[in-house]
């Protein structure tokens, strides 16, 4: 939590901090070897979490999904009302 803290002061976005945490993961995984495998014992393929990541990458460098601090979108539909629902029990059978 302090390390996200202290990133966060020196990016200043939750979102170029989730941009570094990501890219280092990436990172780890792209210095590691790709698979292992013993045979007949266990066999590892980061191939899938390496393309996880470089999507996630993908996502967050488009905008998606908004971050807590992303400043509002003047063009969006949301007023910031709250709208009211009425719950009602249903009758039991």
């Amino acid at each position: 939590m302090a390390d996200l803290e202290l990133r966060y002061t020196r990016l200043g976005t939750a979102r170029a901090v989730a941009l570094e945490v990501v890219r280092e993961r990436l990172s780890e995984l792209l210095s590691s070897p790709g698979s292992v495998s013993v045979p007949g014992v266990v066999s590892i393929n980061v191939a899938a979490n390496i393309a996880a990541y470089e999507r996630q990458i993908t996502t967050l460098e488009a905008g998606e999904p908004p971050a807590p601090d992303d400043p509002a979108d003047p063009d969006a539909d949301d007023d910031g009302d709250f709208g009211i629902i009425q719950l009602v029990e249903r009758p039991r059978r």
